[in-house]
């Protein structure tokens, strides 16, 4: 039994240890928003914050989240209001198919903690989210939008 804590929430899970936090969040809480893309933690569609920090849920053991705080997509916005990011995420026009762009929020939201005034440089380090879409220009538009607002 792996006791965790998703979105503010306690919660018991039967799993084997070793299962992949995506597929418990998915399969198990129901939570959808975090997205499988790769399987091999390259593509950042599953990236949660454990503990603050952005990673990819596609190969973290759930033991590993064990008396963490995970936060995942449907975690962030709080009473229905929507954080910086998602709103500027809207503002900008940002998603063309969203298949990505759970996970991409959650990378941009990590990042915008750690650093809230951004330079391309950082943005470049930090988000290494792929969309197969291409909007990498809307995406670095909405960052520094969300970090001036």
């Amino acid at each position: 039994m792996a006791r965790l804590t998703i979105n503010g929430k306690a919660v018991n899970v039967d799993v084997d240890p070793n299962t992949p936090l995506l597929w418990v969040i998915r399969e198990q809480l129901g939570l959808t928003g975090t997205k499988y893309g790769c399987g091999v933690a390259q593509c950042g569609a599953c990236t949660v914050h454990m503990n603050g920090e952005a990673l990819r849920s596609c190969v973290m053991p759930v033991s590993a989240a064990e008396g963490k705080n995970v936060t995942t997509i449907e975690g962030l916005a709080a009473n229905g209001v929507l954080t910086k990011v998602q709103q500027a995420w809207i503002d900008h026009d940002v998603p063309q198919c969203g298949y990505c762009q759970s996970g991409m929020i959650m990378a941009v939201s990590a990042l915008l903690k750690d650093k809230p005034k951004p330079t391309d440089a950082d943005i470049d380090a930090a988000i290494t989210n792929i969309c197969r879409c291409g909007t990498f220009q809307q995406v670095r538009e909405a960052i520094h939008a969300a970090a001036k607002a």
